[in-house]
């Protein structure tokens, strides 16, 4: 830059003098008697002059000077004077810069430096007190609720116009009525931003960051610890008994919600706006400051779905808590968006993978059970069994989680000679559309429990007795069907087959129980004649 241009930019000078800088005449005159241009002195110059303004403001806020310094607060006590050190600190940055480029061994640098390191100490012991004297302004919660990253932009909008403003003291005037009625969360965040972005230009970003994360990061984890999510090794999950498990995945589920809306999402929003300036930078920070949180959150499901074994009760818990991670998938994808993060995103992912299979599993191994259960058909009577009674209490919750489960389903394959199977199962005709992956599932499911009762009502000596007990059983099968959320699933070609069976069934063992009333009377009337 021209040196008028680096004096403007200094000093702001109303006027200029064609004798306040050398003429080119006079440094040509000057080189030809062997003298060096006057440059590096005239930026000496200007960085003396520099040093001048800036070192009174700096040098009072020094905390290791004065009592003065170390005792009192820059952005509690007074915000003008914290505007004007902040302008001090970005002349002193740019005096730095032009010295550097036309100057580097100049001794004015050594002594820019010593008072740069002066301010930047007061900055670290400014931006820590605020971060910590103020976690209840900067409770996630508190941001989360109360603002998005736009509605902050707008609300600290003036108050950090404030810190701009050269309009003289009218200005300030006005400015300085805005901090008294100022909200203190707006002004903290401001003053956050602000600092950090002095720090950051002035090339101090890594003690910046530092601050940020150790205090950020013990937040991040005491919510997670206070929501009730305790770090588990694997081992340990495995160890637990199912009650003490159980426990831990009630706390879970009522802690996934709030974290993910509140915590996470307040983090990223207050990291967003102090770390404005970069993207790079407030992604890198965000992942670091969640990512043990937010991977103690989301790997307790997969070593959960790792660890269990397969049992009717632990599959609903399980179904619980991959709902609880698909309801929040649209805010886990949004807050957990960058590079940084990926690590975060893909361990919830991950927690549904191995819930999904953990169900894949337990459908498997219900129908293997069906199949290959024994047990004793009542010696009188043809009452409800046990099993269907059973089954169908375990069929109709699950179908209260017929979202979820066509979710897990979806990737699954169509069976082969798709229309006859379904024709078979009752879901559908040949001019319907085919039936949701789920819906054939749970079909299935119920056609192995009456393919069950079938088989075992062959066992009964008596024929009608057989059918009551047929008759009997698929209509609280029907009963459950109508009365669940499996009505939604099967659909009415479903109850109309089944409907229709019952009707056979019972008209069968009318037919049938006659019939032997006739045949006894024919034998007495036989036996009357006879004597």
């Amino acid at each position: 830059m021209p040196r008028k241009g680096m004096r403007s930019l200094l000093f702001s000078p109303k006027s200029s003098s064609p004798a306040a800088s050398p003429s080119s005449d006079q440094f040509s005159s000057l080189s030809r008697y062997g003298f060096s241009p006057a440059r590096p002195s005239f930026y000496d110059s200007v960085m003396a002059r520099t040093l001048d303004m800036v070192e009174p403001m700096i040098v009072k806020w020094d905390i290791e000077a004065t009592g003065f310094g170390r005792v009192t607060s820059l952005f509690y006590d007074n915000r003008k004077e914290a505007k004007d050190f902040i302008k001090c600190v970005k002349i002193l940055h740019r005096g730095m810069q032009y010295l550097i480029t036309e100057d580097s061994k100049s001794e004015k640098l050594i002594r820019a430096q010593n008072l740069m390191q002066i301010a930047m100490k007061r900055l670290q012991k400014e931006f820590y007190q605020i971060l910590s004297l103020n976690r209840a302004h900067l409770d996630p919660d508190s941001v989360s609720i109360r603002s998005s990253r736009t509605s902050i932009e707008s609300s600290v909008s003036d108050y950090e116009d404030d810190y701009d403003d050269d309009n003289g003291d009218d200005a300030r005037v006005v400015n300085e009525s805005i901090y008294e009625v100022e909200d203190v969360s707006t002004a903290v965040l401001a003053d956050l931003r602000l600092i950090a972005e002095c720090m950051i230009s002035s090339g101090y970003t890594k003690e910046c960051l530092k601050i940020y994360k150790i205090l950020r990061k013990s937040i991040v984890d005491e919510g997670i610890y206070k929501l009730g999510v305790e770090k588990f090794t694997f081992s340990q999950i495995q160890k637990m008994d199912w009650e003490a498990l159980e426990l831990r995945i009630k706390n879970w589920l009522n802690a996934v919600r709030t974290a993910v809306k509140t915590l996470f999402n307040g983090e990223k929003i207050l990291c967003d706006y102090v770390f404005a300036n970069s993207d790079s930078i407030r992604e890198s920070c965000f992942a670091e400051i969640t990512r043990e949180g937010a991977m103690i959150l989301f790997g307790f499901p997969e070593d959960v779905a790792k660890t269990s074994k397969i049992a009717p009760e632990k599959v609903f818990r399980l179904l619980d808590m991959y709902t609880g991670i698909s309801d929040q998938w649209s805010e886990i994808d949004s807050i957990f968006s960058s590079e940084a993060t990926a690590s975060i995103k893909q361990q919830a992912l991950t927690s549904l993978i191995w819930i999904g299979q953990f169900v894949r599993t337990s459908f498997s191994d219900l129908e293997s059970a069906v199949s290959k259960r024994s047990y004793k058909l009542p010696t009188t009577g043809a009452g409800i069994h046990n099993l269907t009674t059973e089954v169908m209490n375990y069929l109709t919750i699950l179908s209260d989680y017929s979202s979820v489960l066509t979710d897990i389903f979806s990737d699954e394959p169509p069976p082969i000679k798709f229309s006859l199977q379904e024709s078979y199962l009752g879901l559908s005709d040949f001019d319907t559309t085919p039936a949701p992956t789920i819906s054939r599932k749970l079909a299935w499911l119920i056609s192995v429990l009456l393919l069950k009762l079938d088989a075992e009502a062959k066992t009964y000596k008596d024929i009608s007795l057989s059918r009551l007990y047929l008759a009997n059983n698929l209509q609280h099968v029907v009963v459950k069907v109508r009365t669940s959320n499996l009505k939604y699933l099967l659909g009415e070609v479903w109850f109309t087959k089944h409907e229709t069976k019952i009707k056979d069934f019972a008209e069968n063992y009318e037919r049938l129980g006659w019939s032997h009333v006739v045949d006894t009377l024919r034998i007495e009337a036989s036996d009357v004649v006879t004597s």
